[in-house]
């Protein structure tokens, strides 16, 4: 029993190693940028036609613009109303914050567009479009696809923004991910698709990633064993990072049929 033992751990670590490799492959002048865009939507009837206006015309002519990779979720609660969450990086300020103005001079896109386009003002698919504007920790440079999509499998994700008092506190806590929280996330479990630190958003200062289970079981189950951690317990009574985080905002998603995440 306890060679069983052994080899899951070893294989959990080897896997959370080669994970955190595969991100941390890029130059850190590499890091990309990342709207994280938050659609709320009237009801169930314009929620599929803003379906269809991601699928077949925006996400296809943003792709078109070398932005990606592009994920597209539905709110597991929507109790409060209905939300999409659009994931779009990019290698560049410039790709990600102008790729709208470019659309226009995509003939493709205004083509596959144009019944959204048309909606009439009286019957609006959508209430307001917030977003918010970030940069990938040099830990976490890439928006990752998980490996559940790899291998067509479910995928149970959790957004969570940190909420700091100050503009130094919050650096701190991005630091304390750059200096040794995402291998204690990889030896829990929890497989990060995307870290960054907020630019522009309602919410400053703050940072805002994103994790990914197969179900919402193996979230429940990952979490105590991160606080359990022998490294975690290091790193969290590390005086320089106390009193980073004033609030924790968590969210959970299910990925859209069409998403690449």
């Amino acid at each position: 029993m306890k060679l069983c033992l052994t080899t899951v751990v070893m294989c959990s670590a080897l896997l959370g190693s080669q994970l955190l490799a595969q991100a941390q492959s890029a130059k850190p002048d590499a890091k990309q940028f990342i709207e994280v865009r938050t659609y709320s939507v009237v009801d169930a009837e314009a929620e599929a036609k803003l379906d269809a206006y991601l699928e077949n015309a925006l996400i296809p002519a943003l792709e078109r613009q070398g932005l990606g990779p592009i994920g597209a979720l539905d709110q597991v609660d929507d109790s409060q109303g209905v939300e999409v969450k659009l994931i779009i990086a990019g290698p560049s300020l410039e790709a990600v914050t102008l790729a709208g103005n470019k659309l226009a001079d995509d003939s493709e896109y205004l083509e596959a567009a144009k019944d959204y386009l048309a909606t009439d003002a009286k019957k609006p698919v959508l209430k307001r479009i917030r977003s918010e504007l970030l940069l990938a920790f040099e830990c976490w440079p890439q928006v990752t696809v998980p490996q559940q999509k790899q291998d067509g499998q479910a995928r149970f994700f959790e957004l969570r923004t940190y909420e700091s008092a100050t503009e130094h506190l919050a650096a701190l806590k991005v630091e304390m991910f750059n200096e040794g929280e995402v291998p204690i996330f990889l030896d829990a479990g929890i497989n990060p698709v995307f870290m960054g630190q907020a630019l522009i958003g309602d919410m400053q200062p703050n940072l805002t990633y994103m994790v990914v289970f197969d179900d919402e079981a193996g979230m429940k189950a990952a979490w105590p064993k991160f606080v359990a951690h022998a490294d975690w317990k290091v790193l969290s009574k590390n005086p320089r990072y106390a009193n980073t985080v004033s609030k924790n905002n968590k969210s959970y998603w299910t990925p859209k049929s069409y998403s690449r995440l």
